[in-house]
């Protein structure tokens, strides 16, 4: 029986006996949890203290948005979940953007909601939401804790669940009266989650498919790999010659740098990848589908008689655009684990094949000149400068707009999740992606690229950044307008601008303000100084760095 709240116990049974909220956060600890992400609430008081004396690093954030999207960050850079805390109402609606940026990333993340008491439930009180109403169609799982004494069953459950399958977010509220309650303190074991693998006759079935052709493609996507099997990917590609791409805003899981790497596929890909997508005889996608995004609204590859191979772990393919030969249920590493069995001949073919598209990918990557140019700063020069000052384990961060592309064309991802991305196109995910990723990595250099009207979505989060030590450099592009609606406008309505134009602060004062080194750059010359007194900050003085690059204005058409 659970005891009732404000039941006197003896000194044994506070040895026995913990609060379902403390419960929660030793179950969150026993799974390897390390980090939360929370904005607080009265309703959630009992886990907040649970967090105190525990081991895992309370990141309080200055907005739920900003608390889920560090947690989804989290997910994409781990093997487990990443958690987020918010209360209820107001709280649960503004993390609902991350939790739509893990649903359709397929990210694993885990949010807790603070409830109003279970006794006043249905009675309109304060703050009171329907939490399954909410959040059903857009998480995995939601979750209610009515009962105190399956707290550490149902976060097991929820982390199994998040894993699980194809990754993605779940929901569970917390009452405030029930996580009071005192429950026996005994822990439920972490649920085994199914990787998969290639059967013999999956094997088979590959290895001809293989043989049989001549200009195969592997490309890579999702978050559920590991270094190691990014790793043994490249090796066998490498050994083999046949070439990979990669899902949008997923680069790094075959290295920039590799012979077998040819180039991104998704919004503002370069040409040649897009037409790889036709030419190719035989797709083999891993860790991912061909979805709108890749297949360009779900127009290329659509032909039922192409060859397509989808190795993921989730049996319903749900976002599938074009056709299936063949399926293989596995997540990436068992996948390529088995991969590496695989011995084949390389043909002359594959070698001709992904020399030249390695070359293409090569000449639309080569930086433009470092020397700057007269007239307005540019991104170009951005580049050019930045790139070479990168070590090789260096990381980016991207929300959404056109100043991603940048770092799509340029940005040498050398590692698996290198590029930490909201591939939902959600704006506001860079800077608290790159705070969650210099809490992850302290010792590399994560970069973030926002637009100025993606950076005061979420910039406020650099205040989180200067108080627990994150390091990120910030880039903010400056064009005084949400600049891919504007191109949108410029080609459905010509000369009938509207809505979309901006009138910024100055971002390098509002860098300092929150404690981090912040400078203005308006001309192309100063550039190169620019990043460098930005690094020197971060290496020297260790706070974030902000550089607000001004860049030309296109003309204001009313």
């Amino acid at each position: 029986m659970t005891a009732a709240v404000g039941t006197v116990r003896t000194s044994q049974d506070r040895k026995t006996h913990k609060s379902a909220g403390h419960v929660i956060v030793d179950s969150l600890v026993a799974h390897g949890i390390r980090r939360a992400h929370v904005v607080p609430g009265e309703s959630f008081l009992d886990v907040l203290d649970g967090l105190h004396d525990s081991t895992i690093e309370t990141i309080v954030c200055r907005h739920e948005g900003g608390a889920t999207y560090m947690a989804e960050a989290d997910g994409k850079m781990n093997q487990m979940p990443g958690i987020a805390m918010v209360t209820r109402g107001p709280g649960a609606a503004n993390a609902h953007v991350g939790l739509h940026t893990a649903w359709q990333d397929s990210t694993p993340m885990v949010l807790f909601v603070g409830l109003i008491p279970f006794a006043h439930r249905d009675r309109e009180a304060f703050q009171e939401f329907d939490i399954k109403a909410w959040f059903d169609t857009g998480a995995k799982r939601v979750m209610v804790l009515d009962h105190a004494d399956r707290a550490s069953e149902i976060v097991a459950e929820a982390m199994f669940s998040a894993m699980n399958g194809r990754p993605g977010p779940v929901v569970i509220g917390l009452p405030e009266d029930v996580i009071r309650q005192q429950i026996p303190a005994e822990l439920h074991p972490p649920i085994p989650v199914a990787t998969g693998g290639m059967t013999t006759v999956d094997s088979d079935a590959l290895a001809t498919a293989l043989a049989s052709s001549s200009k195969p493609l592997f490309v890579t996507g999702g978050n559920d790999w590991t270094q190691e099997g990014a790793d043994q990917l490249t090796a066998w590609l490498e050994k083999h010659d046949i070439p990979a791409a990669a899902e949008w805003r997923t680069q790094g899981t075959v290295p920039f740098s590799s012979p077998s790497y040819v180039g991104p596929i998704g919004y503002g890909r370069p040409r040649p990848t897009y037409d790889l997508l036709e030419e190719t005889d035989l797709l083999i996608f891993v860790g991912t589908i061909p979805g709108d995004v890749i297949t360009d609204g779900f127009l290329c590859r659509q032909d039922w008689s192409k060859k397509n191979f989808l190795v993921t772990i989730d049996p319903s393919l749900r976002g599938r655009s074009g056709p299936v030969s063949y399926q293989i249920v596995a997540k990436p590493d068992v996948f390529i684990r088995d991969l590496a069995k695989i011995e084949l001949p390389v043909k002359d073919e594959w070698k001709a094949w992904t020399a030249r598209m390695r070359t293409e990918q090569e000449s639309f990557a080569a930086l433009p000149q470092a020397r700057p140019t007269l007239g307005h700063a540019r991104m170009d020069t951005l580049m050019a400068n930045l790139v070479p000052t990168l070590p090789h384990d260096a990381m980016i961060t991207l929300g959404a707009d056109e100043h991603t592309n940048w770092a799509h064309r340029y940005f040498p991802t050398q590692r698996y999740a290198s590029m930490i991305s909201a591939r939902n196109g959600s704006m506001g995910y860079s800077v608290p992606s790159a705070i969650a990723a210099s809490l992850e990595y302290p010792g590399r250099r994560i970069v973030t690229t926002a637009g100025d009207g993606e950076f005061l979505m979420n910039g406020q989060e650099l205040a989180t950044a200067a108080q627990y030590g994150a390091t990120p450099l910030v880039i903010v592009m400056d064009n005084q307008e949400y600049g891919t609606i504007r191109t949108h406008q410029e080609r459905h309505y010509p000369d009938r601008v509207s809505g979309t134009q901006l009138k910024n602060p100055e971002f390098a004062l509002m860098a300092q303000a929150f404690g981090g080194f912040g400078i203005k750059v308006d001309s192309d010359a100063d550039i190169p100084a620019a990043i460098e007194a930005a690094l020197k900050a971060i290496d020297e003085d260790r706070i974030f760095a902000l550089i607000h690059l001004v860049v030309e204005q296109r003309v204001k058409a009313y």
